[in-house]
């Protein structure tokens, strides 16, 4: 042995802690007297100084050098040892020596010999501080997934060989599908891992060209166990990866291989919480990739349902107490992965978001449990500081994990109790000392354990019965009459046979006698919340009665029940809102989803900007697939439902100016139909091309817009107003096709693309429907064509549109499509409005238009106010302002930049063309007005008001009115 390489490795050893100094020692003495240096110096010295850090911490390495005497240097020499793997190199490898075997003996062998040498190189190279522990997991995991590619392919071969080729009953290829479950199918094996796996074949029949009969069930029942030998079985060379079969459909007792049709079947019909929590990191690693990709396509909707699922909550709860269970009746007080504040609690919380929500936010299904944290920060479902601390605890108890696999090759969590083992792990963690290693373990471990208990640990959820002042009682009708009214008395209910009575209702409803038994046991936890909830209402009564109907539309879905359950500020939150809107609480109702909106009051009560509306519906949208119709349709209404909740909420909360919820109502509208009409767009050029137009300056493609009338115009909608909408395109000088394989002429084809449109906004889908739409206000109205050139358009409000249909375009406004047709449109709409007019023909048909409408609307009992049609009322103000913008016009073209009727009041006040006291009782009324109607929208009563309720707006502006009209 060379004087410099025993003098490198004195110089090193001298650097360890004493206590750990004659073990390395020893290993170095055993191992020095065959010990083959590398060829090159400088690998040399790399390698001696970090010999003695890793003999101490892997008597695995250290045996296996001493074993192998050269191995090490072999490793060294390759460039293997002080390189990371390019992706897919370990797996190309692996895949290379098992095809050289020319039989099963042989690539057992094979194998098992690779497997030593890689093992060796990525403890060597995580304990010398030269690998990460991302690529740590990343190469453990590409090992197991190439030693399991190559070995299936080369047991395919041989038993197609031999026994005949698998075929469906159509004569195609029927395939094996292995599917890695746990840390190897989220790409996060650790050291001494078992891998989990579960086997599929792609379809049933029977096997071609052998010597007897064989079914495509029993030739790869056969198939997955000769794999599972030769990664399993212990031979004079070790093993490959112990293999763990228990996750598949029913455990040990089920068959080792199922066909797809009967894995979606059993997952349909038989699917337990904990499957789909193992599904979630299920991953292709051998075998034919698009089955497999096929195969999890169709158990996706098992995994990730499309629903918020709460129940999951509960269920990993339930899982962790067991497991606490476990542990405590084996007293492993010190396991990382199963402990309090463990690894095992980590996932849990990330693959609990994941399962809840993981249907509706695509970001959430992804493997590795990293990222997954990563998005549940970004999506604010946890604190940025919760995922930090998650983080940096997931990567120390990972490391700490390893070191202790790594010390013999044994899988452990447990971390020692013996004190020179001790102080080996502290070191390879680079402390000291245990005691400062441990104690830095812990806090990490505290972190992880508060931050479990914040998501898991729900009070009211566990809470027993008898503990929740006597409301069970109450609700399953368990106390005596008297004792039951009594009860009722003190939570405020002031009707106490009325309010047993509808408890009564529901629990000799149909639906609470079909429940399971699951589902009853969540509905029994949370009636008692929501009676407590209800009585510290201002109305307990019809508070309860709301909450009922909410109720008894979701007790067949428990999953939000669980929701309620588990989510204190969701159930309060809920109770307050349905105390004070019965519009809110119907919404809710007849839309389940939005329980999940209730979740963050923060989002709740603050409805965002258009800006902020567009970015997140894109988002949305991003992640369905581009063909998928009914998902983005779904997606939709499941956005505007959740927004217009938003805005109620905000209004009967902390308030807004009615003028700004109309607003709000208006953008989410606009951003509605933007989408729509993009997706309309989308779904008529796959099928028939773009429309396209000849001209001198070559072929264009003329453009189609959406124009916004009424409320939505003027950005002043209701909770339920429709959308008034004309549609326009641009026209061709010729005849014009579309370009695709199925042409179309241009006006059929921009018919089609709006009959599409309201297709999409006004279809009943599950989550119901987007819009009413109202085309009416369309030139020639009903009998009109749907959709109309620019030119016709043009030459139709100037020859032939009445003055009422002038006055409509006071509101109009593009609204969606093509830029330069929407643009073209405004020019249109400002030459209209702005040209001269006669002031008394105006004033004579603004009277008689609005003479017409009082003549029909429907008498109502006196002495209500009809805030919109009767004298002095929403339409009185209308008229004028828009009398008034068309008066003044031609004069001012500003006034026709704004909308709304409380700008352009402004707007007129502001350049003297109205008196600015005028101008500010009309202001006031309206404003006073529109907020009585949403006010009325949300409580479900007609805009019927008590003429004391409006003060005296309504005869100043009948004043006002005579003043403009009656000269």
């Amino acid at each position: 042995m060379p004087e410099s390489v025993q003098t490198l490795f004195e110089r090193a050893i001298a650097t360890l802690p004493a206590p750990l100094r004659a073990t390395v020692q020893a290993y170095w003495d055993e191992c020095v007297a065959s010990f083959v240096p590398p060829a090159d110096p400088h690998h040399t010295a790399s390698l001696m100084a970090s010999l003695p850090a890793v003999f101490a911490a892997s008597e695995f390495v250290a045996r296996t050098c001493f074993q192998r005497p050269t191995l090490l240097a072999e490793l060294v020499d390759s460039g293997d040892l002080l390189r990371a793997y390019a992706v897919d190199e370990l797996k190309t490898r692996a895949r290379h020596i098992a095809t050289q075997s020319p039989d099963e003996a042989t690539l057992k062998t094979a194998l098992r010999v690779m497997r030593r040498r890689e093992m060796l190189r990525i403890a060597w190279r995580d304990l010398a501080g030269w690998a990460d522990l991302a690529e740590v997991l990343a190469t453990l995991t590409a090992l197991a997934e190439g030693c399991i590619d190559g070995a299936l392919t080369c047991l395919m071969q041989w038993a197609v060989a031999r026994d005949g080729a698998p075929r469906t009953p159509t004569g195609e290829a029927a395939h094996l599908v292995v599917l890695g479950m746990g840390k190897l199918g989220g790409g996060e094996l650790n050291f001494s891992s078992d891998i989990d796996l579960i086997f599929a074949y792609s379809e049933e029949g029977d096997v071609q060209g052998g010597a007897r009969e064989l079914s495509n069930h029993e030739f790869f029942i056969r198939l997955g166990r000769r794999l599972i030998g030769v990664l399993n079985d212990v031979t004079d060379d070790g093993f490959v990866f112990r293999v763990d079969m228990r996750l598949r459909p029913n455990g040990d007792s089920g068959p080792l291989a199922l066909s797809f049709d009967a894995m979606e079947q059993y997952y349909q019909v038989h699917g337990r919480e904990w499957e789909r929590y193992a599904f979630i990191k299920a991953r292709v690693v051998a075998g034919d990739a698009a089955s497999g990709a096929d195969l999890l396509a169709r158990l996706k909707p098992f995994v990730y349902r499309r629903y918020l699922d709460y129940s999951v909550v509960g269920a990993i709860r339930g899982l962790k107490v067991s497991i606490e269970r476990e542990l405590h009746r084996k007293g492993m007080e010190y396991n990382i992965k199963l402990g309090p504040g463990g690894i095992r609690e980590i996932e849990f919380i990330g693959q609990a978001f994941q399962l809840i929500r993981g249907g509706r936010e695509p970001a959430l299904q992804v493997r590795p449990i990293q990222p997954v944290l990563a998005a549940l920060a970004a999506g604010g479902d946890l604190t940025p500081q919760a995922v930090a601390d998650l983080q940096t605890a997931y990567v120390f108890l990972r490391r700490t994990e390893n070191r202790l696999q790594m010390r013999a090759d044994r899988q452990t969590h447990r971390l020692p109790s013996e004190p020179q083992e001790q102080r080996v792990l502290a070191v390879s963690m680079g402390y000291s000392e245990w005691e400062d290693f441990h104690a830095a373990l812990r806090r990490r471990m505290q972190k992880v354990h508060g931050h479990f208990d914040q998501v898991f640990v729900a009070p009211q959820g566990e809470k027993p019965a008898e503990d929740d002042r006597g409301l069970a009682g109450v609700w399953l009708a368990t106390l005596d009459p008297d004792a039951l009214h009594q009860r009722l008395l003190e939570f405020g209910f002031q009707d106490p046979a009325a309010t047993a009575g509808l408890l009564q209702g529901l629990r000799a409803g149909h639906a609470y006698e079909g429940l399971s038994a699951q589902g009853r046991e969540r509905l029994d936890r949370l009636m008692p919340l929501l009676l407590g909830a209800a009585g510290l209402t201002n109305d307990p009564q019809t508070t309860l009665a709301r909450l009922i109907k909410l109720i008894e539309a979701i007790v067949r879905r428990s999953v939000y029940l669980a929701l309620l359950v588990e989510n204190p500020l969701a159930l309060s939150q809920l109770v307050k809102l349905f105390s004070v809107s019965e519009w809110i609480a119907h919404w809710i109702s007849q839309h389940p989803v939005l329980l999940d909106e209730l979740i963050d009051p923060v989002s709740l009560y603050a409805p965002l900007a258009k800006e902020a509306l567009s970015a997140e519906i894109h988002s949305r949208l991003a992640h369905l697939p581009e063909d998928d119709l009914e998902a983005q349709m779904e997606a939709l209404r499941e956005f505007r439902h959740g927004h217009v909740l938003r805005v109620a909420a905000a209004d009967v909360g902390r308030g807004l100016a009615p003028e700004a919820a109309g607003a709000h109502l208006g953008h989410i509208a606009e951003v509605v139909v933007e989408q729509a009409l993009a997706l309309a767009t989308y779904s008529m050029v796959e099928k028939h091309g773009r429309p396209t137009c000849k001209t001198p300056n070559g072929v264009e493609t003329p453009g189609f817009a959406v124009i916004a009338y009424g409320k939505l115009g003027s950005l002043e909608l209701g909770y339920t107003s429709d959308l008034d909408m004309i549609f326009l395109h641009h026209a061709c000088a010729g005849e014009g096709m579309t370009d695709g394989a199925r042409p179309l002429a241009n006006e059929v084809y921009f018919a089609r693309l709006g009959q599409r449109l309201i297709h999409i906004l006004t279809a009943r889908t599950p989550a119901g429907i987007l819009y009413p739409v109202d085309m009416r206000l369309r030139p020639s109205g009903e009998s009109g064509m749907l959709v109309t050139n620019l030119p016709a358009f043009l030459d139709y409000q100037r020859r032939h549109a009445w003055t009422w249909e002038h006055q409509a375009l006071v509101r109009a406004r593009a609204l969606a499509g093509d830029p330069a047709l929407c643009q073209a449109f405004e020019n249109a709409r400002a030459e209209l409005l702005c040209q001269p007019r006669e002031e008394e023909k105006l004033r004579q048909d603004v009277i008689e238009m609005r003479t017409r409408m009082r003549a029909a609307k429907s008498p109502h009992p006196t002495p209500r106010f009809d805030l919109k049609q009767d004298p002095g009322g929403m339409i009185d103000i209308e008229f004028m302002v828009q009398y008034w913008t068309l008066l003044r016009a031609p004069a001012h073209p500003a006034l026709i930049r704004q909308r709304g009727n409380i700008p352009i009041l402004e707007a007129l006040a502001g350049a003297g063309l109205l008196d600015a006291g005028t101008a500010q009782d009309l202001v006031d009324a309206y404003r006073r007005y529109l907020s009585v109607e949403h006010r009325f929208k949300l409580m479900e009563r007609q805009a019927l008001v008590a003429p004391e309720e409006l003060g005296d707006y309504p005869a100043k502006v009948v004043a006002i009115w005579q003043q403009v009209f009656q000269r």
